[in-house]
């Protein structure tokens, strides 16, 4: 798989430019391509070092939630991923430099089952095989929401 950034400028109310940006980058666990992916970090602090932030960068969950882990892929608190060897890592982040712009909040969405949905997965206990019913959220990793509004608001 390769790494891929996508980028796009954005004109905002009061004519300001956005510029939003979006990488995936190697997962640590390889799959089949999803080609409707958007925004799957997989930066790994262990396997990766430390994000190397530039001058004026900031990470607005460290910034806004200092006290919080952020797991992004929880395989204790994500049940979809029941079965699964235990890994709690925060794979997705965003990481923002704004000058016109001022971060107003952050936050993890896509932690819910979606209603009235689940899947079956074989999982195998020594030499006994079990078929586990497990619900089904939007996606493996949870989701980032981040708000941002107007220095001039």
């Amino acid at each position: 798989m390769g790494q891929e950034l996508c980028m796009t400028e954005v004109e905002v109310l009061g004519g300001e430019i956005l510029v939003v940006a979006t990488s995936h980058l190697e997962s640590p666990c390889p799959s089949p391509p999803k080609w409707d992916q958007m925004g799957d970090m997989n930066w790994d602090d262990k396997l990766d070092s430390q994000f190397p932030f530039p001058d004026g960068w900031i990470d607005p969950w460290r910034e806004l939630r200092p006290a919080e882990d952020g797991f992004t892929y929880d395989t204790k608190s994500n049940h979809m991923l029941s079965g699964n060897r235990s890994l709690r890592k925060r794979l997705d982040r965003f990481i923002c430099k704004m000058k016109d712009f001022k971060v107003s909040g952050v936050e993890m969405i896509g932690m819910e089952p979606i209603p009235g949905l689940s899947y079956t997965k074989e999982k195998s206990y020594r030499q006994e095989k079990k078929l586990l019913e497990l619900p089904v959220l939007p996606n493996d990793h949870y989701g980032l929401l981040l708000t941002i509004s107007s220095n001039n608001a």
